[in-house]
């Protein structure tokens, strides 16, 4: 079965009727997020036999993997034109934003766009759990369900 996409239109209302319970699976990352020093695997790049270099592809923790499937699968993913959402770019940028002054569904809106530019730039999405950005916003949203 393939993921809900929620749409610009319906998914406050959706995300706002969601139970504290349908997020426990993302919830459930925190600690592993928490635990996990590097998000990265950073490829071995050798030398081919004319010395031109071998560089293969660049892969995430499992845990950014698991976090990506689980929000897709909750039907937490919005489409909307992330590209030209300019105030969601100034809180991703901003050094020390207060993510409890946003809602959830901007949250998910966040995390949507996230992973949308992650396709487009690669490495984007363990990027934010590098940097304690993606910690930063579940933690968020976990205090804003309970």
């Amino acid at each position: 079965m393939s993921p809900i996409i929620l749409s610009k239109q319906n998914c406050t209302e959706i995300i706002n009727s969601n139970p504290k319970s349908h997020w426990q699976p993302l919830l459930d990352l925190i600690p592993e997020i928490k635990a996990k020093l590097k998000f990265s695997i950073v490829p071995k790049i050798e030398q081919d036999m004319d010395g031109g270099l071998i560089v293969p592809p660049f892969s995430a923790a499992e845990v950014v993997g698991k976090f990506q499937y689980t929000f897709e699968e909750l039907g937490l993913m919005i489409s909307f034109d992330w590209g030209s959402w300019i105030e969601g770019r100034e809180i991703l940028e901003g050094k020390s934003f207060d993510f409890d002054a946003i809602d959830i569904p901007t949250k998910c809106k966040l995390i949507s766009m996230i992973i949308r530019n992650d396709r487009f730039c690669n490495g984007y999405l363990v990027s934010t759990f590098e940097s304690g950005l993606m910690l930063q916003v579940l933690e968020s949203i976990e205090r804003q369900l309970s």
